[in-house]
């Protein structure tokens, strides 16, 4: 039986997150997310969707013409077949990306894909749904993200970069919550404190402010 997801939206833009912000990227959100972090801004994909079976979205993401593709979400690995549609893109050429909220295992995304693993803060709302083994599963290419929504976060998050040695496990990114943290502000604590981390902006927001869906 081919393997069938539930898809939100499949689009091209502009890799706005990652080391690899910048890069034109094609985005697969699939639809359904089990945490609820305060800060989400795609909320719209927790719910509905198409259904699509693995050949159809990997002709989709074939049309745009671009190498670079990254499952997104709601989070990606609630639907087992993501693991077929993954080996599926990397076997039609392309350099596959995965963005995890961290709270699912990670240990049978197929070689070769670059994960991006949140680790929650206190401030989303999340901090308990974190799943500290995946540490111990990250390899070459992935990258570790904290989003931060204030002061506390930025501490509570340095403290485990520094404890866990995580800049020595993966790139550790640091982002502000759009409009609620000041970025300039975060990357003075990073600057400071001498944290070997990388400080992230959302780039399609900036790009175009006030768009949600498809950026």
């Amino acid at each position: 039986m081919p393997g069938m997801l539930r898809v939100t939206e499949i689009f091209h833009s502009i890799q706005g997150e990652s080391t690899h912000a910048g890069r034109p990227c094609v985005f697969v959100r699939l639809t359904g997310c089990n945490l609820r972090c305060v800060w989400c801004d795609t909320a719209y994909a927790f719910h509905g969707g198409s259904s699509m079976t693995v050949e159809e979205v990997v002709e989709c993401v074939r049309s745009y013409g671009c190498d670079w593709v990254e499952i997104t979400g709601g989070e990606p690995l609630l639907q087992d077949d993501v693991h077929e549609l993954m080996q599926a893109l990397m076997d039609a050429g392309h350099t596959v990306l995965l963005e995890t909220g961290g709270s699912l295992p990670i240990d049978r995304v197929p070689p070769g894909v670059r994960r991006i693993v949140d680790v929650k803060c206190p401030g989303s709302g999340e901090l308990g749904s974190n799943r500290w083994e995946n540490l111990e599963q990250l390899r070459e290419g992935d990258e570790l993200k904290f989003v931060l929504t204030d002061r506390g976060d930025y501490e509570w998050a340095a403290e485990q970069v520094r404890d866990r040695e995580l800049h020595r496990r993966a790139a550790v990114l640091f982002s502000p919550v759009h409009d609620v943290l000041d970025p300039g502000q975060m990357a003075r604590w990073v600057l400071e404190d001498r944290l070997p981390v990388r400080v992230q902006l959302q780039m399609h927001k900036t790009l175009w402010p006030g768009v949600e869906e498809g950026v």
